[in-house]
């Protein structure tokens, strides 16, 4: 519809010039220009007003205090239903059939409208569910999770966030608006209400799979796989030390950790073929994958299978029947441990949710003998997976409900189920990470493994940019991307550094060497790949499990930097702008920054 009416525009634009004139002059003179101004005014005064107060809803945080939250909400009601009403009189209805210019009436209608419904219905539906937990028995006897509450609001959580997702994509069908003051109304709500939304719809997912991963039922048991990310692998990184992670009914018991080292003698978890020829035929580092190796594979899935042959052939696994894995990260423990508590290590050392990544991933080589990190690793493991619904109330659960969804975006956590019916609804509610599959929702790929044995992944930090360049006729979307990997140590710092983190062979002391995968988005196309800076392979193209993959080594000495620069077309199913998934770092920042000004989906 967009493309049809700019064209029309394109061919008798002084035809809408003298027609807009002729109507604006007709209604200043008859006084209305100005009662519209100053409506206008009064419309933009109530929505920032509703705006703010919504705000409480997004903040999931305090949620104990929900009597308050509720307040803002009726608050918020009486605003967007003053805006509503005044954009639905005569006079507006009238401008609305303005040329050209009527858009941004119907787009200021639409917004009102849309905001008002979600106030006055999706978001009290929302509101309700969680007084209803609130006032629920949370903590069972033991201390742990009561999980009948969560099974009896799944529905309802379920049913507000479908609501308020529709209302959401509603108002980003609206008409685009011309004039500055609209657009940059439109922008600041779209904003303010996809806070809300991705909250709220993390929340919901996380609520969908919780009774299954606590055990509902029946007792689950997992294999809980500490990846350390400062030596990267492309699903996080090296798997220092794998626990056994027991739910029951809503309790989390962690058995004993074993190192990756008592695994080892047990085998490798059967690579494809494709995966011999990318991560161990082709070095320099030659893959075997024993347990170590597991997170190189880009997708949970491969992990978890990998996880469980190898698993089945020891003495301890043999007994036990896996019903899944979870992989975690520092990073995902550190955050746990800003809502459980400080952790205090058998040393008397103090890790909080400010310095338990840096001491997990860099600290601890230094700091420490080699042979004992993984012990460490295993103590904050403990400690903050198995507290992790201790204790629990309203506030605590949707704190650990948003840091799993948020956590799972990022790869700093990932789960699958070896039951299929369990696993769909944890893959749909995107806590397995998986290469870009989703046409609708675009991804690039990048996924990172180091082939100097190191612990240098700490130093080589990732930015990157997507830059919108073109929206195409067929719905597609053109993008450009930069990702750049920046080693920021100093020579200097080179040599202060023991051979665990700097590197085990001396021409390679101290540089990152990254064996970079990249994917296109499902159903679209990357074109224009090419290199700066370091030291570079060509890119070979390559099949990964049956999806291309432009596979290349980048050598980054102290201070230099790397930029991968190309272009991608999503498919023309995209309904969302375009998104990197990566190999995560040891901080929660993807370091993504987007520029979609260029034009907008579906518009």
């Amino acid at each position: 519809m967009a493309v049809v009416r700019h064209n029309r525009h394109r061919v008798w634009p002084w035809v809408v010039s003298i027609l807009a004139l002729l109507v604006l002059v007709l209604a200043v003179v008859g006084g209305c220009g100005w009662k519209l101004y100053n409506e206008a005014k009064q419309v933009k005064a109530h929505e920032e007003q509703a705006m703010q107060l919504l705000g409480q809803v997004s903040d999931l945080s305090n949620l104990n205090n929900i009597d308050a939250v509720s307040q803002q909400v009726t608050k918020a009601q009486v605003e967007t239903s003053a805006a509503n009403d005044i954009t639905h009189g005569s006079l507006w209805n009238l401008a609305s059939k303005l040329p050209v210019y009527g858009d941004d009436i119907t787009t200021v209608q639409g917004m009102t409208s849309v905001v008002d419904s979600l106030v006055s219905d999706s978001v009290p539906q929302f509101m309700d569910t969680l007084n209803t937990l609130k006032n629920s028995q949370l903590t069972s006897g033991d201390g742990q999770l009561n999980l009948q509450p969560i099974l009896e609001a799944q529905k309802n959580i379920t049913a507000a966030n479908t609501s308020l997702q529709k209302q959401v994509q509603r108002y980003r069908d609206l008409p685009t608006a011309h004039i500055d003051m609209v657009k940059s109304a439109y922008e600041q709500g779209n904003t303010k209400l996809t806070e809300m939304a991705d909250a709220i719809d993390q929340m919901s997912k996380t609520f969908q799979i919780l009774p299954d991963f606590l055990g509902s039922g029946e007792p689950r048991h997992y294999a809980l796989m500490a990846m350390t990310t400062s030596e990267e692998r492309s699903s996080g990184g090296l798997i220092g030390s794998v626990g056994l992670v027991t739910t029951d009914n809503g309790k989390i018991s962690i058995g004993d950790f074993r190192s990756n080292t008592e695994y080892v003698p047990y085998g490798s978890g059967d690579p494809t073929s494709d995966e011999s020829r990318i991560f161990t035929t082709w070095g320099p580092l030659h893959m075997s994958f024993d347990v170590r190796d597991l997170a190189a594979y880009p997708d949970t899935s491969r992990t978890a299978e990998g996880m469980r042959a190898i698993w089945q052939r020891t003495p301890w696994g043999a007994e036990t029947q896996l019903d899944g894995v979870l992989l975690v990260d520092p990073v995902f423990l550190q955050e746990l441990t800003n809502i459980s508590g400080n952790i205090t290590l058998t040393d008397g050392r103090v890790l909080d949710g400010s310095n338990t990544a840096e001491f997990l991933l860099n600290t601890v080589y230094i700091d420490y003998d080699s042979t004992v990190t993984d012990y460490y690793f295993q103590q904050v493991a403990e400690q903050t997976v198995g507290s992790m619904f201790s204790n629990i109330d309203l506030t605590r659960l949707t704190k650990v409900a948003q840091l799993m969804g948020s956590m799972a975006q990022g790869r700093h956590f990932s789960m699958y189920s070896f039951d299929e019916t369990v696993q769909k609804t944890i893959n749909d509610a995107g806590f397995t990470a998986q290469t870009p599959s989703s046409e609708e929702h675009p991804q690039v790929g990048v996924y990172i493994t180091e082939q100097s044995p190191s612990k240098m992944g700490w130093y080589i930090h990732r930015t990157s940019k997507i830059t919108r360049s073109n929206c195409n006729g067929d719905g597609s979307q053109t993008y450009h991307v930069e990702y750049t990997m920046t080693n920021v140590l100093t020579d200097d710092q080179v040599w202060s550094l023991p051979n665990y983190i700097r590197g085990v062979n001396q021409d390679q002391y101290g540089k990152g060497v990254e064996k970079t995968l990249i994917y296109a988005p499902a159903g679209g196309s990357l074109t224009n790949l090419q290199t700066s800076g370091g030291s570079v392979t060509d890119s070979r193209q390559e099949s990964l499990n049956g999806k291309t993959v432009y596979a290349s080594i980048a050598n980054i000495a102290p201070g230099e930097s790397v930029t991968y620069s190309f272009d991608v077309t999503t498919s023309t199913k995209a309904v969302s702008d375009l998104t990197i998934d990566q190999t995560p770092m040891g901080w929660a920042d993807s370091g993504i920054t987007t520029d979609t000004t260029a034009c907008s989906i579906g518009k």
